[in-house]
């Protein structure tokens, strides 16, 4: 009974050993599928998405391969060789003058206005005058031309006495106007900037009238030259003496203060406070 008993352990004793052999190595091999699944974190993540994981590859085949980064991508190609302009050397260029306008449409000049075949000037009702040559009428500001106007501030001298001239020239030329409408070659329609321009009243030529009476004087080189002269040497208007005022009525006195009301209405006599005088009412 000892003999076989013997016999059976030692043939137990190699297939123990290759049984502890295989076992190992079945152990080994699941660990390593086990560690392979924990060092890749994205296996799940790819199985997830649909991913087959081809047999007899390792588990670690499944993961993508970094990519390099994009570049910044930009609204628009910039190409220095296009956008700027080439090069060019400093002494290969040269100074032109400007060409000529080819016509005078291309000349920033206001149009001027188209008049009438039948048109000889503009009426201007109810005109007021500034000054001695100056008309204000219908919206339009209109210097006679042909003469130089008197200002009305203007002072002339007589025998080394100054009279206001220009404000005996403007009441003259007020009273020649009498309110009538003035005629003058403006356009039409005209703006707020001071025209000058011919004017007349019926058949009499504004101008030749202010001249001839010596209250504006000629222009040089205008039209009235020989008028002016003529006015200078009689001594008409601004180029006479100041107009006699001797039968003018004199001015008004001035009117006499009214009494001034005390700042109180007590006093203080020998220490005592009484009441003040009171001024008698005006009559």
């Amino acid at each position: 009974m000892r003999l076989p008993h013997l016999a059976l352990a030692v043939l137990m004793v190699p297939v123990m050993a290759a049984m502890v052999v295989a076992g190992g190595r079945t152990l080994k091999g699941s660990e390593s599928v086990i560690t392979a699944n924990q060092v890749d974190p994205g296996a799940d993540a790819i199985s997830q998405e649909g991913a087959e994981t081809v047999p007899g590859e390792p588990a670690t085949s499944a993961i993508a391969a970094p990519q390099p980064p994009k570049p910044a991508s930009h609204s628009r190609a910039i190409d220095p060789e296009i956008v700027a302009p080439p090069e060019l050397p400093a002494e290969g260029l040269e100074r032109v003058e400007p060409r000529a306008p080819l016509s005078k449409m291309a000349l920033a000049v206001p149009p001027k206005p188209k008049m009438p075949d039948d048109w000889n000037g503009t009426k201007l009702f109810q005109p007021v005058t500034p000054a001695a040559g100056l008309i204000d009428a219908k919206g339009y500001s209109v210097a006679v031309s042909g003469i130089d106007i008197v200002r009305q501030d203007e002072t002339c001298s007589d025998d080394g006495k100054s009279w206001p001239c220009g404000v005996r020239a403007r009441t003259a030329f007020r009273a020649f106007l009498r309110g009538r409408a003035v005629v003058c070659t403006v356009p039409p329609e005209g703006g707020r900037d001071l025209i000058a321009a011919e004017c007349r009243i019926g058949k009499q030529d504004v101008g030749q009238w202010l001249v001839e009476n010596g209250w504006a004087r000629a222009a040089k080189g205008g039209p009235y030259v020989e008028a002016g002269d003529k006015a200078r040497t009689a001594k008409k208007g601004i180029f006479g003496s100041a107009p006699n005022l001797a039968g003018m009525p004199a001015m008004p006195a001035a009117p006499n203060p009214a009494p001034q009301a005390p700042s109180s209405i007590l006093e203080e006599v020998d220490g005592v406070l009484r009441p003040a005088d009171q001024p008698a009412p005006a009559q």
